[in-house]
């Protein structure tokens, strides 16, 4: 039998923590109607036997205290809220824990925010991590040493998981199931819980909010400039230009600044701009696309499908009422 630890983190957002736990539990209720002993033994693991969680609202009671664990397979991180710097404080004591179990076998799984908690423990160091894709630059600005990839739903390496954004953390939780009880288990639980069953990527809905968490203020005036000009053709020399700067410096500093080249920025903030054409006008594709500052249909197809994951018209299918109207 698997034992699953779910952390009770002080200010955990309960959905993640809870739907977790109606989960596992729930393929242990599958085993128990064929007749079959359960597969997980899961426990609510905290720092006291009282734990606030979702800003005060709820109180969750743990089953057990970190202390009493000597040893378990699986440790799931909830999310968690408020201001992260200070709920990483609140809940420096599971640090050492989660390190010691780890380093005696046990794998683990971070929801949606609770990636900071991981995190902080350097466990993730040189690794990728998912998280919610609007924690993207707190998340890079406090853990520089860990690969980000907001795009993705999932990612696994080697015993330590994460989840994307939000809900997308019940993807994961049946990945987990998937690995540990079976394919068939796995199924039966996305269409108990209606989960959407093998989704990759959150691409689709994230918004790209521009990184302007730095203090580099010439690399500040290019992104208002690109920003307010996106639909025009804006070359590096052209921008190196205005702040006075040379073209090979100027890049330096907006890659460190921002974590994107100043092309990939151009590319997102028009993107961001044709996402919003699509969600809410009738205009047609072509027609987004020269609002944008695109003049290459293929291009402009191509740019939007790897940043979104989808066409431009699946985007605007899933995402445009009036064209369902």
């Amino acid at each position: 039998m698997k034992h699953i630890s779910i952390l009770v983190p002080k200010g955990a957002i309960l959905g993640s923590l809870e739907g977790s736990r109606q989960l596992f539990s729930q393929v242990n209720e599958f085993y128990k109607a064929k007749g079959l002993d359960p597969v997980f033994e899961v426990k609510l693991i905290g720092l006291s036997k009282e734990t606030l969680v979702s800003g005060g609202l709820f109180t969750v009671n743990t089953d057990l205290l970190i202390e009493d664990v000597e040893k378990t397979d699986l440790i799931i991180i909830p999310a968690i809220d408020g201001e992260m710097q200070s709920a990483l404080e609140k809940n420096r004591d599971f640090i050492p824990w989660i390190v010691k179990q780890y380093s005696q076998g046990a794998e683990i799984a971070s929801l949606c925010l609770g990636a900071f908690l991981l995190a902080s423990t350097g466990l993730l160091n040189g690794r990728k991590c998912a998280t919610h894709w609007l924690a993207e630059n707190d998340f890079k600005r406090m853990f520089p040493d860990v690969q980000l990839v907001t795009q993705k739903i999932i990612t696994d390496e080697q015993g330590i998981y994460s989840s994307g954004g939000a809900f997308s953390y019940l993807n994961l939780i049946l990945y987990l199931i998937e690995k540990y009880a079976g394919r068939e288990i796995a199924v039966l639980s996305a269409k108990v819980f209606a989960i959407e069953l093998d989704r990759e990527n959150q691409l689709s809905f994230t918004i790209f909010q521009g990184q302007k968490g730095h203090e580099d203020e010439c690399v500040k005036k290019v992104q208002e400039y690109i920003e307010n000009n996106f639909s025009e053709k804006i070359t590096i020399d052209q921008l190196a230009d205005m702040q006075a700067l040379g073209r090979r410096n100027l890049e330096r500093r907006f890659k460190k600044a921002t974590s994107n080249t100043i092309v990939e920025y151009i590319q997102r903030v028009k993107m961001e701009a044709a996402k919003v054409s699509l969600e809410s006008s009738r205009e047609n594709v072509n027609e987004v696309m020269y609002k944008v500052g695109y003049t290459d249909n293929k291009a402009f197809r191509t740019t939007f499908k790897r940043i979104t994951g989808l066409s431009p018209i699946q985007y605007r299918s899933k995402y445009n009422r009036s064209i369902m109207a």
